[in-house]
């Protein structure tokens, strides 16, 4: 029996064969690593909301580009510090999560992958990763791209559907309305409306899914790209 289409865009669901297999017919171009957070989200959101975000559109790519498109487990501990005092969240070091991501794509790049996404789900990580990108480029020497999610929608696409602006935003109207279209359960109504901050009220799950349609889509065009060798990234020369 032939694997899922569920199973194949997910590399732990391989077993050592059926990776084997794939990665040496050709048939494999590209992994998606998706890095986020585990950490509050005011009162009525989730604390998993960043990386079940961050894994759904990951997987949602990977369909759109199946079957040359595999994701990484995702890292579902980031850079939260700023949110410690919100008992529950879980935080890593600079130092550690970049270590930890460093090794993750040198287990990709071993496995015979030269594109890879590393596509992030939590604002905390960013200036971290920026800092230490060019040195990662230096190292592996192949199409490795740092992008957040949201990126990969412009505020002109996402316009019609904030009523507040606010975006990305944290826990606010953009991440909430996403939940509402993902996993509503997810969504405590009843704290939305007791807590101090409104703006998440205003969101909507059907503004939700039309502002994650254009994310999916946005990025499997530039994944697409860079499988093609159209957007590849410059390694820099620190010799220059």
């Amino acid at each position: 029996m032939g694997m899922t289409l569920d199973q194949r865009i997910q590399i732990p669901k391989h077993t050592r064969r059926e990776f084997r297999e794939r990665m040496q017919s050709g048939e494999l171009k590209a992994c998606i690593i998706p890095v986020a957070a585990t950490e509050q989200h005011l009162e009525h959101l989730a604390m998993e909301h960043d990386w079940a975000s961050c894994m759904h559109v990951s997987c949602e790519v990977a369909k759109r580009l199946d079957p040359h498109v595999v994701v990484a487990p995702v890292m579902s501990i980031g850079i939260s510090e700023h949110h410690m005092r919100h008992i529950g969240t879980i935080t890593a070091m600079p130092g550690s999560f970049l270590s930890m991501l460093h090794d993750g794509i040198r287990s990709m790049h071993h496995a015979g992958f030269d594109t890879i996404l590393v596509l992030n789900g939590h604002g905390g990580n960013m200036a971290p990763a920026d800092g230490i990108w060019g040195q990662f480029l230096q190292r592996f020497e192949i199409n490795l791209q740092f992008k957040s999610y949201w990126e990969f929608l412009s505020p002109e696409e996402a316009a019609p559907y904030l009523t507040t602006g606010r975006f990305p935003g944290h826990a606010q109207e953009f991440e909430t309305a996403t939940a509402l279209a993902l996993f509503p359960e997810n969504v405590r109504q009843d704290a939305m409306e007791d807590q101090e901050d409104k703006e998440p009220l205003a969101a909507t799950a059907e503004n939700g899914q039309a502002m994650l349609d254009l994310i999916v889509e946005n990025t499997a065009a530039h994944l697409k790209a860079m499988i093609d060798g159209v957007d590849v990234i410059r390694i820099p020369d620190f010799h220059e």
